[in-house]
């Protein structure tokens, strides 16, 4: 029984949406938006504060999930967008290039460790008691990709790319990144991926250990009901591998912290050049043409 809720605390005007599927698997699917004001979606400042209700409210309050008047137990959670071709396209880019032009330091440092503070609270808010996955159906690149790699499980339809493309205007990703990548990959080949720039295919990424599944162009849902399915015949013990696998391997708050600091300190030292590659990514993220 599909069930739609509005989250008590985010404001019906904001971004998040979310359904709670009741039945032997609880799965909570959250979905980012299709367009930010009309523009291709991104991580804007108010999708990261929704983002952050949600997860604080579902931690304190144990994993749970209104339906049909009681609390009941979130056992997936699931995060996918909105949008047909983009897994929420990155940061702000607009909000970066404008706070290096105007020299605000601190409006650039805020930012980015909302958005740490974020994945951090997605990769490690429900881990105890939910398995959370990142279904992307298109681009994921940035800050989305990031997002996904937060995830216990990624699933990707097969037209899906990833990539890390801040190194071509001389930055790297503020956040998780080389945390993330390096749980799953090792760092040194983590530190490859996030200095080469390039844009990898799904397969590329199945293939090297960063996703754990591929699927059709358009079976993306199916494909995460299918995996669900097959992860909750003993999901019990799958949780405890999980459990163990935060304890060995847990993302560092500290560390984030540090790449925030270091970040914005690299930012605010970019030159002109680097700016016009990322004003013109700027364009491109906004969806206007690049002259």
């Amino acid at each position: 029984m599909n069930a739609v809720h509005a989250f008590p605390s985010i404001p019906a005007a904001r971004h998040v949406e979310a359904r709670f599927d009741v039945g032997p698997q609880n799965t909570l699917w959250i979905t980012l938006p299709g367009s930010i004001d009309g523009n291709p979606p991104y991580f804007s400042p108010p999708l990261i504060d929704d983002l952050m209700d949600m997860l604080q409210l579902m931690k304190r309050r144990g994993a749970t999930w209104p339906s049909q008047g009681h609390l009941r137990p979130i056992h997936y959670t699931v995060m996918n967008s909105a949008h047909p071709e983009y897994f929420n396209l990155g940061g702000d880019l607009a909000h970066f290039h404008d706070c290096i032009q105007r020299r605000d330091r601190d409006g650039l440092h805020r930012y980015s460790l909302t958005c740490a503070d974020m994945l951090f609270e997605w990769s490690s808010a429900l881990g105890k008691q939910a398995t959370s996955i990142a279904l992307v159906q298109g681009r994921a690149l940035g800050g989305g990709f990031e997002t996904a790699l937060a995830a216990d499980f990624i699933i990707a339809e097969e037209h899906s790319e990833f990539g890390f493309p801040e190194i071509l205007f001389g930055l790297f990703p503020c956040t998780g990144g080389m945390s993330l990548l390096a749980q799953r990959i090792g760092a040194r080949a983590a530190e490859r991926m996030l200095g080469d720039g390039r844009i990898y295919s799904a397969a590329a990424l199945k293939e090297m250990g960063v996703i754990d599944a591929v699927c059709p162009t358009g079976e993306g849902e199916r494909a995460v009901e299918r995996f669900i399915t097959e992860h909750a015949k003993h999901r019990q013990a799958r949780l405890m591998l999980q459990r163990s696998r935060h304890r060995i391997a847990p993302l560092d708050l500290k560390e984030l912290h540090t790449v925030v600091d270091e970040w914005t300190e690299t930012a605010m030292q970019l030159g002109p050049q680097e700016l016009r590659v990322m004003e013109m990514l700027v364009k491109m993220q906004r969806g206007r043409r690049v002259d």
